[in-house]
């Protein structure tokens, strides 16, 4: 069977791409889409902070023995930020940091308009200031290279081509049930071989950068290695990378390895950071915890 496209709903992509704003990473030279303007990217992130803020689940921590020295790096990670290559985005974000009290949740974020967050139970992958530093200047590199509104960017620009193939095939005979199963083939495709990769590239680039961001404010970067040591050894079965939104931890390792050289010299350059161990998870609080209303 032989059926000609209409030409209409090709050209959706390409319209799309001719009234956004195509920008080339300043550290990786990777080219990125991006179709959110920056002021609602910030808006979004804001938003987004003061939703997980104000759950009732969440406790802030007031504590100093958790709440110092975050600060105490991120601080530093900021001002390297804006001697960097971000030195722009950097200086106009609106900087905010919160500790949230949960020993039970490995996790930090930084989003976009430079809202961070770190819960304390991320302090045991870390183990001292350094491996903190390496996570916090990872999460701020996805701020500051604008990850979020990327992928926010590939994903219109996916669902137009989506819709484009639907119209296509409706239009050329092709029943709705034959539609309805390619289109489930084309969305699998799509998620494979575009988004997930990108996003795999996100977690690749805020690791290197990051790194040099760490290195910069005087962290030790040999130590962002130590902790995706940890985080291997802490266990839990990991996705095939192929089908991973992250790269591997031995990946990780080996890349983070691979660009060591080059932290190493803006490390031996820069001011170096006092480093403490960080509180253990669990510890009895000095303070009472927050909570956010």
């Amino acid at each position: 069977m032989t059926f000609r496209l209409s030409p209409w709903w090709i050209l959706l992509p390409c319209l799309a791409l001719q009234a956004t704003g195509c920008v080339t990473n300043p550290y990786t030279k990777r080219w990125q889409l991006l179709m959110i303007p920056q002021s609602y990217e910030a808006n979004l992130g804001t938003q987004a902070y003061q939703d997980v803020l104000s759950d009732p689940k969440i406790k802030v921590s007031q504590n100093p023995v958790e709440v110092a020295p975050v600060e105490r790096i991120a601080t530093r990670i900021i001002e390297a930020a804006k001697r960097s290559k971000y030195a722009e985005a950097a200086n106009d974000f609106k900087w905010e940091l919160t500790v949230i009290k949960d020993d039970t949740t490995k996790n930090a974020f930084a989003l976009p308009g430079g809202k961070i967050a770190v819960y304390t139970g991320i302090f045991p992958m870390a183990d001292n200031e350094s491996g903190l530093a390496a996570i916090i200047g990872h999460e701020v590199v996805h701020a500051l290279a604008r990850h979020g509104s990327e992928r926010m960017s590939q994903g219109m620009l996916a669902q137009i081509g989506l819709v484009g193939a639907t119209i296509a095939m409706q239009t050329q005979g092709f029943s709705p049930v034959t539609s309805q199963a390619a289109m489930s083939a084309l969305g699998v495709g799509t998620q494979v071989g575009v988004l997930l990769p990108f996003s795999r590239a996100h977690e690749s680039e805020a690791d290197y950068i990051g790194l040099l961001l760490a290195a910069d404010a005087g962290y030790d970067p040999q130590e962002a290695v130590r902790v995706w040591e940890r985080m291997q050894q802490s266990g839990g079965q990991q996705p095939h990378e192929f089908l991973s939104t992250h790269p591997g931890h031995e990946t990780r390792i080996k890349r983070l390895t691979e660009h060591m050289p080059e932290a190493l010299a803006l490390y031996n350059q820069a001011n170096k950071a006092p480093v403490a161990q960080l509180p253990p998870v669990g510890a009895a609080t000095a303070l009472p915890l927050a909570q956010q209303p």
